[in-house]
């Protein structure tokens, strides 16, 4: 397309209203840029939950219904990261940041228009892309977006905890990450988190002491001091040291984190990790789970007591790594009896088996804990998953 194309003439329209527009003034802004496209856009976002895909509300249009994920078109495009097409001819493309899954554009065509047309295609993708990147911008500045994505109101330690993790999905060439939370409207104390740099890929797991508000101040504060020794060139044994002495000033009760630090050679995959009184990270090779990683044993952060010299581990190509907290394993359905790690492996096998892109693996694996449970009680579930496959990372966009 050359740049008098009407599609770029549409996206650079967008990108110049885009300075100045506010969150709950993007839907009428987007419609804007592309009206002379002949087309229309209706944007959604996944609900917190990743169960639905709710509409943003644009004045002077009817809001449609929400949309499932598992029982619809428009959920397979989502789930699948790709665009599809409905048999009104509508198109329904994914919406990303990145590779962060945001949600979905509805694209209404002319008549007469061929929905599969790669030039029309690659222009929605372009207007999705903006779209996303607009979404994640353009959060910071309002509540309408964040309230769009909600069915019931947050708790002040979810609340609290959102605003400090990373993207839920990020990837490059060799690598994919995805992390999944859950109970997502009342998180206590599970955190992730990762970075890249210089080709070094660092991945942290934690799981705070207790309940609540509580244990989220306490993980948020954990979180805080392996950031900042990372960031300042701080290697494992920094970070680690980082959190024992920033939990032992703030707090003389015994309080502390369990958690799982890594890091990967991107290149090579070379692993070193340390385990700080966590379930120990699952491989998945050749789609089975073959071993957990248990090395780099020491007691749990905020103790004060020593440990073990860092595990280390070798990637393979197309291998997984499954990190995950105890409220995974330990959910019990009403009967009293754990999901259990052998559960976990078969169900993460047989999903990784189907070439799902990473951040669809974790959902479905997250439903399933989420279903066996009921109603119970539930501890907070966290998952993280590393795919070292260029393959995998590739499936996490449109």
């Amino acid at each position: 397309m050359t740049a008098t194309h009407p599609w770029h003439r549409a996206l650079a329209d967008l990108v110049s209203r885009s300075h100045r527009v506010p969150p709950d003034a993007l839907p009428a802004t987007v419609t804007a840029a592309v009206r002379e496209l002949g087309v229309t856009m209706t944007i959604y976002v996944v609900d917190v939950e990743q169960e639905l895909l709710r509409p943003l509300p644009e004045p002077g249009r009817p809001l449609p219904d929400p949309l499932p994920i598992d029982t619809s078109l428009p959920g397979r495009a989502y789930t699948e990261v790709a665009v599809r097409t409905g048999q009104d001819g509508r198109l329904w493309v994914p919406v990303v940041n990145g590779t962060a899954r945001l949600g979905l554009l509805e694209v209404g065509l002319p008549a007469g228009t061929d929905p599969e047309d790669e030039a029309l295609r690659d222009g929605c993708r372009t207007i999705a892309g903006l779209i996303g990147h607009l979404i994640t911008s353009k959060s910071p500045y309002g509540d309408s977006l964040q309230r769009a994505r909600r069915s019931e109101p947050m708790a002040v330690s979810a609340e609290l905890l959102w605003q400090l993790l990373p993207p839920l999905t990020f990837a490059l060439d060799k690598v994919a990450v995805s992390a999944i939370l859950e109970p997502c409207y009342e998180v206590g104390g599970d955190a992730f988190d990762y970075a890249l740099d210089g080709g070094r890929l660092a991945l942290a797991v934690l799981d705070g002491v207790g309940h609540g508000l509580p244990a989220t101040l306490t993980t948020s504060v954990a979180l805080a001091a392996l950031r900042a020794a990372r960031r300042t060139g701080g290697g494992l044994a920094e970070q680690i040291a980082a959190v024992e002495a920033a939990l032992r000033s703030q707090w003389r009760d015994g309080r502390f984190v369990t958690a799982v630090l890594a890091e990967i050679e991107v290149d090579t995959g070379l692993v070193r990790y340390v385990n700080a009184g966590h379930p120990a990270p699952v491989l998945v090779r050749r789609g089975r789970a073959v071993r957990a990683l248990t090395g780099g044993r020491r007691p749990p952060l905020g103790l004060d007591l020593p440990g073990d010299e860092p595990g280390e581990a070798r990637l393979e190509p197309e291998d997984r790594l499954l990190l995950y907290t105890d409220g995974v394993t330990e959910a019990r359905d009403a009967a009293g009896e754990m999901f259990g790690l052998p559960r976990l492996a078969d169900l993460a096998e047989r999903h990784i088996g189907s070439e799902l892109p990473a951040p669809e693996t974790l959902r479905r694996l997250s439903r399933a804990v989420a279903a066996y449970r009921g109603t119970a009680s539930r501890d907070d579930a966290t998952m993280v998953l590393v795919e070292w496959s260029g393959a995998a990372a590739a499936r996490t966009e449109p």
